[in-house]
């Protein structure tokens, strides 16, 4: 083998890999390739979200809302915030002086997002951030709560946006990390998978045009660690009372956890 080919051997098995749904890709690539999935998904991301979930995501977001108590006059920072969901829920609790940041790294879904809460009169008190959960650019100890649905696993480095979530909270403030998760009911994963895999794809393409997307959706839930690994991965970043919440069998989880220093 000539130096040259070993050469270039090397210097490929030293770029560092990551996965976006069951392919392995660059690292430097996989924000790119979320952004595309999101982009192509945003006018359609809430009707898809009620179709595939038969509406139940609604009270999963409810039971996230609540679980985070904000109250008048705190400072909220939902992050991969999209389409403005929890934003909506989250925004009457905080006024009349309080106030929500809704963050995403994809401009289409902070834009449909934006547009659905002036529909409703939401504008006061309501900003849109366009950043990389990753790299945050808020100052330290700025809010009280961090909320983050649905999002955490399309990140290229989940640890470092919990680290973050842990760097903007104020102390005593707490962050509610919702994300599909592992099913604990006995007999429920195989129902799951046979639904998930068969039956979301084609439902993307039938809505939305855009069957790969939705395969690369489902396939990332299948990539994120479960509960008991989560939480651990949120005490490493520094957040501390770290609990789980099992939803629907534990198809989703609520992490919550608090800064105490």
């Amino acid at each position: 083998m000539s130096e040259h080919h070993e050469n270039g051997e090397q210097s490929q098995a030293l770029v560092p890999t990551t996965h976006f749904g069951y392919q392995e890709v660059p690292e430097t690539e996989k924000e790119q390739l979320v952004k595309g999935v999101f982009s192509s998904v945003a006018s359609k991301y809430d009707l898809m979200n009620d179709l595939m979930s038969l509406g139940v995501h609604r009270l999963w977001k409810r039971f996230t809302v609540d679980l985070a108590r904000p109250r008048p006059g705190q400072r909220v920072l939902d992050l991969a915030g999209g389409t403005g969901d929890l934003a909506a829920a989250i925004h009457p609790r905080v006024r009349p002086n309080g106030s929500i940041v809704v963050s995403d790294i994809n401009a289409e879904m902070l834009a449909v997002g934006e547009s659905r809460l002036a529909d409703k009169g939401i504008i006061a008190g309501v900003e849109f951030v366009e950043a990389n959960a990753e790299a945050l650019p808020f100052p330290d100890r700025e809010f009280d709560i961090v909320t983050l649905a649905f999002g955490i696993r399309n990140m290229t480095h989940p640890e470092r946006a919990l680290s973050e979530i842990y760097r903007v909270l104020k102390t005593g403030g707490r962050a509610l990390i919702l994300e599909f998760s592992h099913p604990r009911w006995p007999g429920l994963q195989s129902i799951y998978d046979l639904y998930s895999f068969n039956l979301l794809p084609r439902i993307g393409e039938l809505i939305a045009k855009d069957r790969e997307s939705y395969q690369y959706l489902v396939e990332s839930i299948r990539r994120f660690p479960d509960q008991e690994t989560f939480k651990v991965m949120m005490e490493d970043a520094g957040l501390a009372r770290v609990e789980v919440f099992n939803l629907s069998g534990g198809i989703v989880a609520l992490h919550r956890g608090f800064r105490m220093d």
